[in-house]
């Protein structure tokens, strides 16, 4: 691997010769492959189904445990994902082991979680820099349940709207999406109780995975990066109460970045640095108050990340100061179909499809789409059309839908894909016409409209499988 040698020199300078020559040697090897499972969706048990060339359930005997996050496993070998029905279903996320580190900060966010003195009060937290959804989805299955509000924004367009499809698959509805700057958040006030940033870096940690990032690395480009993280966390700190937690990560490896950064927070900003347990023997470096991935040490690629509490006080100048002003609908319960499990009442979107949303969460939802650009909260369920109600791709895939609130058709693994790849079914005969809940294995994929002599297939275009090479 042809390595920029400015690079390998401050390595060598931050970790001694041996150790960096390790690192670059790593470098040049293969990468591991790791997933992380959807507690909401338990994968299926293994079938003898003759046409499936690989699934994540038949492949569980060979993975191997992330000691740092329940749930990660380590695969043998990299498969091809895409055909796997399962993964569309969202059982699973294709995720980065080491970034799965996060994962560690939980006990301190439950620790603030048991404590809050009202009781009945929402538990916010914001993923500031979300896409593609790894970590958020992460942050969604280690929440606690209840009353635990997640905020996942993302500031690029086309990156929003690759989140907006992850955030959907996991199914969680106590989500919002939002695609506004760091420095917009600050007109909530102190209102989140944490807020991760895993923010944008000069990418060493993905030397391995990523030739461009090596192509695009300098020492000019290292400055610009930590000068940049530094107005991100100044632009959100706002919006995280006093007391709330900060977690700050990066996929890279320089002090610039991590070390320097994470004292500069506490120093400049406000806040104490507080300490992360990991697995011994795990090969994680602690230095300057963060924890280093590095992939000689450990089975992951380069990251690092660190705790932080707010210790300061806002004076409030910059809250409740919305970014647009508009009138909001106030449709009732009634505005969806009974398709929940749960109670919901129903928000419109700025796109015009009605997300249904946790009564408990509703002012909260509010409060954020007066403030920010939203594109959603909760889970887009129907698009109204006159007296009809066309639901949405997130309602088949959310973990409240009631399973007996349309027909299902459970497809083979053949079927599945066709499905996935958008293309038309025959159901059987006996299959009633209307919305029908295309399942493979129990688990649900999306919807098809049956008219009888044929089925619409209502998969999302823009998710749709684009080979058909398996």
């Amino acid at each position: 691997m042809n390595l920029p040698s400015d690079f390998t020199a401050r390595l060598t300078r931050q970790i001694g010769a041996d150790e960096a020559a390790r690192l670059c040697q790593a470098l040049d090897g293969p990468a591991p492959v790791s997933v992380r499972l959807n507690p909401a969706k338990p994968l299926p048990s293994a079938c003898n189904e003759a046409d499936l060339p690989w699934s994540l359930a038949e492949a569980m005997s060979e993975a191997e445990t992330v000691a740092w996050c329940q749930g990660g496993y380590y695969l043998p070998a990299r498969p091809k994902f895409t055909f796997d029905p399962l993964l569309h279903a969202g059982c699973y996320y294709v995720q980065e082991a080491s970034s799965m580190a996060v994962a560690a900060t939980v006990p301190y966010i439950y620790n603030m979680y048991s404590r809050r003195t009202a009781a009945d009060a929402n538990f916010r937290m914001l993923d500031l820099c979300a896409a593609p959804g790894g970590k958020s989805t992460l942050w969604r299955a280690m929440l606690p349940a209840d009353n635990a509000l997640l905020v996942c924004n993302e500031v690029v367009r086309s990156r929003l709207n690759i989140l907006a499809e992850n955030m959907a698959k996991w199914g969680h509805p106590d989500v919002v999406l939002t695609g506004a700057q760091p420095a917009d958040f600050a007109r909530l006030g102190g209102w989140f109780d944490v807020v991760a940033a895993d923010v944008p870096c000069s990418g060493e940690g993905m030397f391995r995975k990523d030739p461009e990032a090596r192509n695009q690395w300098s020492a000019a480009n290292v400055a610009m990066c930590a000068e940049r993280q530094r107005n991100i966390v100044a632009d959100v700190w706002p919006a995280l109460r006093t007391g709330g937690l900060l977690v700050y990560s990066t996929c890279t490896f320089n002090r610039e970045e991590n070390e320097e950064n994470v004292q500069w927070i506490a120093r400049t900003l406000g806040a104490k640095v507080l300490q992360l347990s990991f697995p011994a023997e795990s090969g994680i470096v602690e230095s300057g108050g963060g924890y280093h991935f590095f992939p000689h040490l450990v089975r992951g690629e380069g990251f690092f990340v660190a705790l932080l509490q707010k210790t300061t006080a806002d004076d409030g100048s910059q809250a409740e100061k919305p970014l647009r002003t508009r009138p909001h609908k106030q449709p009732t319960q009634a505005a969806l179909p009974a398709w929940f499990d749960l109670p919901f009442a129903a928000l419109p979107s700025p796109t015009g499809v009605y997300c249904a949303v946790r009564p408990r969460f509703a002012h909260d939802a509010r409060k954020i789409a007066d403030t920010l650009s939203t594109l959603y909260c909760g889970v887009p369920a129907a698009e109204v059309k006159g007296k009809k109600y066309i639901p949405q791709q997130p309602l088949a895939l959310c973990t409240c839908f009631q399973g007996n609130a349309c027909p299902r058709v459970n497809l083979n693994h053949t079927d599945a894909l066709r499905y996935l790849r958008r293309e038309s079914l025959t159901l059987p005969s006996d299959t009633p016409r209307g919305y029908v809940l295309a399942c493979y294995r129990d688990l649900p994929l999306g919807f098809l409209n049956n008219l009888g002599t044929r089925a619409n297939n209502l998969y999302p275009a823009p998710w749709r499988i684009r080979t058909g090479d398996c």
